[in-house]
C-alpha cells in the first residue's frame, strides 16, 4: 500500500510537469507572450460556443494562469478573510483540486482602484511552483509544491505601495529572480529555488515601478533585464552580477522588455510615455523611440516587427531594426492585460472582457474577430494545448470570477 501511494503521487508530479507546448509562467513558455509552434486556438467564441469549460473562483486576483501538465495553476485573494491562496485547477474539466492559503492576515487592498491582492502570476519549473504576494508591508516568495504544500516563505524588501504590486517571479536554473521596485527603495533578489536563501540581492533606486525581470537571451547569454526607475540594467541572473546599466528608461513601467535577439523593446508610462529600442550590447545605444502611450500591456516581437496594444485601444506595428510605424489601428479601449500571439494572430483582452483576435501581418491591420466573456478582465490569457484561458469577471454583489477553458 505505502509502495502504491508513492508510486501515485510521483505519477502526479510528472504529469503537473511542464511541457514544450504548456504556459508555466508569466508571458508564457518563452517569457514573450507567444505560445509555443503549432498552438491553434479558435478566435471566435462566446459564453455558449467553443467553451470546453468555465470554472468558478474563489476571491479575487488578476494573476495569469499558469499551465503545466495536467494542472492549471492561479493566485487569488479573500479580502473578507484576509487570505491570499494558491489554486491548483485540474486542466482537463476546470475542477480546483486545491486550494493553499499562502498568507492568512495583514492582506493590503490599498493602491489603484484597479490593482489587487492577488496580481503576480505563478512560475512553474516542473517540480515547484514560485509566487509573490504583497503583505504585511513587504514583498514575499513563497515556494510550493505540486500538490499545493507550501515548502519555503521569504521576506524579499519592505515595499511602501502606491498603485498595488504585480511583479512575477522568474525561475533561472537554480535560482528565483524577484523583483520589488518601489518609492522608499527596493531590490532585486535571486533567490535558491530550493530552500529560499537569497543567493543575491541588489539595493534599487527610490522610485515607483512594477515591472516584472526579463530573462532575455542577449549577446550570446541569458541576461536578467530589468527596465524602470529612469534605467535599463542586465544582470547576470545566476549569481546577480552587473553587467551592465544605462539611462534609457523613464522611472515608472509596467510592462516586461521583450527582444528581438540583437535589441531590447521597453515601454514606459510615468511621467513619459515611451517605446524604445536600445542595442543589447550593453552600449545602451538608443536605436529608435515612439512616444505611443503604453503603461501596461507588453509588447510582442515575431519576425522582425514589434506589435502593440496601447492602453487606450489602439494596435500598433513598428519595424523591429528601424522604428518605422507601419500601421496604427483603433481595436476596442482601456487594455491592462498584455497581449498574446499564437502563430499569426494576436489576442488582446480589454478590461471590459472583449478580446479582440487580430492578425499579425507588418502589411495591414485585419480584425478576425471580437469576443465577449463576463463584463470585467485583467489578467492576460494564457496558451496551451492548442486552447486559450481567460481569468474574467461578472460585476454585481457580489462580483464573481471565472476561469473559461477556450478550444473546439
Amino acid at each position: 500500500m505505502v509502495a502504491l501511494v508513492v508510486l501515485t503521487s510521483m505519477v502526479s508530479h510528472l504529469r503537473a510537469a511542464p511541457m514544450a507546448a504548456d504556459w508555466p509562467g508569466w508571458r508564457g513558455p518563452t517569457r514573450d507572450g507567444q505560445a509555443a509552434a503549432g498552438q491553434t486556438p479558435p478566435q471566435k467564441w462566446s459564453e455558449t460556443e467553443n467553451v470546453v469549460w468555465r470554472a468558478l473562483l474563489p476571491g479575487k486576483g488578476h494573476s495569469s494562469p499558469t499551465i503545466a501538465g495536467n494542472r492549471i495553476y492561479l493566485a487569488t485573494a479573500d479580502a473578507a478573510a484576509e487570505e491570499q491562496r494558491v489554486l491548483g485547477l485540474d486542466q482537463a474539466t476546470g475542477k480546483i483540486v486545491w486550494n493553499t492559503v499562502v498568507h492568512r492576515g495583514k492582506v493590503d487592498e490599498t493602491g489603484e482602484r484597479n490593482s489587487s491582492p492577488a496580481s503576480c502570476t505563478v512560475a512553474c519549473d516542473g517540480e515547484r511552483l514560485y509566487i509573490n504576494f504583497f503583505n504585511d508591508h513587504a514583498v514575499h516568495t513563497s515556494a510550493l509544491d505540486l500538490d499545493g504544500k507550501v515548502l519555503w516563505q521569504q521576506r524579499v524588501s519592505s515595499f511602501v505601495t502606491i498603485r498595488g504590486f504585480g511583479s512575477s517571479p522568474v525561475v533561472h536554473d537554480s535560482v528565483v529572480l524577484v523583483s520589488a521596485d518601489h518609492k522608499a527603495g527596493g531590490k532585486l533578489a535571486g533567490l535558491d529555488k530550493r530552500t529560499g536563501k537569497i543567493v543575491w540581492q541588489h539595493d534599487r533606486p527610490a522610485l515607483q515601478n512594477y515591472s516584472s525581470p526579463a530573462l532575455l537571451v542577449l549577446a550570446g547569454r541569458p541576461q536578467m533585464i530589468v527596465a524602470g526607475c529612469n534605467l535599463v540594467a542586465s544582470f547576470e541572473p545566476s549569481t546577480g552580477t552587473k553587467l551592465w546599466e544605462v539611462a534609457g528608461s523613464t522611472e515608472t513601467t509596467v510592462t516586461t522588455p521583450v527582444t528581438d535577439g540583437r535589441r531590447i523593446f521597453i515601454t514606459g508610462g510615468f511621467p513619459k510615455s515611451h517605446v524604445a529600442a536600445i542595442e543589447g550590447d550593453g552600449s545602451g545605444q538608443l536605436v529608435w523611440q515612439s512616444g505611443a502611450g503604453i503603461y501596461v500591456p507588453s509588447l510582442l516581437v515575431h519576425d522582425g516587427y514589434v506589435y502593440a496594444v496601447l492602453d487606450t485601444g489602439k494596435a500598433v506595428c513598428w519595424k523591429a531594426d528601424t522604428g518605422d510605424e507601419l500601421w496604427r489601428e483603433k481595436v476596442d479601449r482601456d487594455f491592462f492585460a498584455s497581449p498574446v500571439m499564437a502563430g499569426n494572430r494576436i489576442y488582446a483582452t480589454n478590461v471590459a472582457g472583449v478580446t479582440s483576435v487580430f492578425e499579425a501581418s507588418p502589411q495591414r491591420f485585419t480584425l478576425l474577430a471580437q469576443n465577449l466573456l463576463g463584463d470585467e478582465a485583467y489578467a492576460s490569457p494564457a496558451i496551451a494545448g492548442n486552447r486559450l484561458y481567460l481569468r474574467h469577471a461578472k460585476k454585481g454583489e457580489p462580483r464573481q470570477e471565472y476561469l473559461w477553458c477556450i478550444g473546439q
